[in-house]
């Protein structure tokens, strides 16, 4: 009698699983256009996850320079071989024109960036270089930052983020932008202590 009961009981327990406790298919990946990749730089001893350059907006900004082209590239940067802890986060913004880009003066490049919830200033950007000797460059201003990983998941978890640079305009990101930003801070592994006091 007492075996009739444990089967009956076990399989009563196997036939009514709640939702919850059955296996949950893997998630789509998001499609946003923009390539990411995760590489170990043996000479810094990090790995470093890209989201390689992604066009925000080709419109010009807001009238003030025609076929203009602004575009982001993030980076974060992981001490050693693990992705679960972000030492810091840099920031590229990309200016480009088909005829000649009006850089930006040192006193004009500081960050702001605007979310629904508050305004960021993140700091004055510095020119990156990507010319060979030689060559001298007068359609791409590449700008970077150096910003907080937490600074970078408030934006990357905002629904509306607007880049300023300086007092030039400021220039909207798409919601693709927004996916692929999301994307990107996804890829950070997060332990399981810290993943049930977030949520």
């Amino acid at each position: 009698m007492k075996t009739i009961l444990l089967v009956l009981g076990c399989a009563a327990v196997l036939l009514f699983q709640p939702d919850k406790a059955q296996p949950q298919s893997p998630a789509e990946p998001i499609k946003h256009g923009g390539k990411i990749e995760t590489k170990y730089d043996g000479f810094n001893y990090e790995t470093v996850m890209r989201l390689r350059k992604m066009k925000v907006n080709c419109d010009g900004l807001k009238d003030t320079f025609k076929d203009a082209c602004v575009s982001i590239e993030v980076a974060l940067h992981c001490p050693g071989t693990q992705v679960n802890y972000v030492r810091h986060v840099t920031l590229q913004v990309v200016f480009e024109n088909k005829d000649w880009v009006h850089l930006h003066p040192p006193d004009q490049r500081d960050l702001t960036v605007v979310t629904e919830t508050e305004t960021l200033r993140l700091g004055r950007m510095s020119p990156v270089s990507n010319n060979r000797p030689g060559n001298w460059e007068t359609k791409v201003e590449v700008l970077e930052v150096k910003i907080p990983y937490a600074q970078f998941k408030k934006i990357a978890l905002s629904q509306s983020v607007e880049l300023q640079v300086g007092n030039s305009a400021g220039v909207e990101l798409r919601e693709k932008n927004r996916a692929a930003l999301k994307d990107l801070n996804n890829r950070v592994i997060v332990p399981a202590s810290n993943a049930s006091a977030t949520n």
